[in-house]
């Protein structure tokens, strides 16, 4: 079973929606079986799957103390992918889980303040030896700061070369449990999104 852990200590950076998105496309890319995993006590993936009508991707609550035997009894039913959602902090609970992770994406959002913040979820990936990629998410439309961003975050590692600009649908879709995917199958937001899991699902299988 593959185990993609969304992390970074900041919040705000789209880690919940990215999650949620992902899980749809893996599901719509026939990928394979996929499992949402919601570790943050905010409980912001847990309500956003409640909401949905469509049954798939499933959600498995976990408690993070048992991760990796639930995570053990999860292959065993037959899940392909878990998805794992993260609190914003650095705790021995995402140690713990970035501990099992097959790869660890770091969405950031291109500013000053949020790539200074990024050094400990880097620092947690490598103590780990853990394949990560940076995603570039909430771009602003034709600022230069997304490609010096880019830039700098390739220095420490893999940068996805798909960005995800700020777009409302992305709002939106949080709200009653769909995704821009669901809303628009024929949106910028929602091809964004399909490359952007072609590509990791790509480094997953390496």
């Amino acid at each position: 079973m593959h185990v993609i852990v969304v992390a970074n200590q900041k919040g705000g950076v789209g880690k919940t929606t990215l999650s949620g998105h992902l899980a749809v496309e893996a599901v719509r890319a026939e990928s394979g079986s996929v499992v949402l995993i919601d570790t943050d006590p905010q409980g912001s993936l847990s309500q956003w799957w409640h909401e949905r009508k469509a049954e798939t991707p499933h959600l498995a609550q976990i408690e993070p103390a048992k991760l990796k035997a639930q995570l053990a009894t999860l292959e065993e039913n037959g899940i392909d992918i878990a998805i794992v959602d993260t609190p914003p902090a650095v705790t021995a609970t995402n140690r713990q889980v970035i501990a099992l992770a097959s790869l660890v994406l770091i969405p950031t959002r291109p500013s000053p303040h949020d790539l200074r913040a990024v050094g400990s979820t880097i620092a947690m990936a490598e103590e780990a030896k853990k394949k990560m990629i940076f995603v570039i998410n909430g771009a602003a439309q034709r600022a230069r700061i997304t490609g010096e961003a880019a830039i700098s975050l390739s220095q420490h590692g893999t940068v996805a070369p798909v960005t995800i600009f700020q777009r409302t649908d992305f709002a939106s879709s949080m709200i009653d449990g769909r995704t821009v995917q669901e809303i628009d199958e024929k949106s910028r937001s929602a091809a964004e999104i399909a490359e952007l899991w072609k590509y990791v699902y790509t480094h997953l299988l390496k």
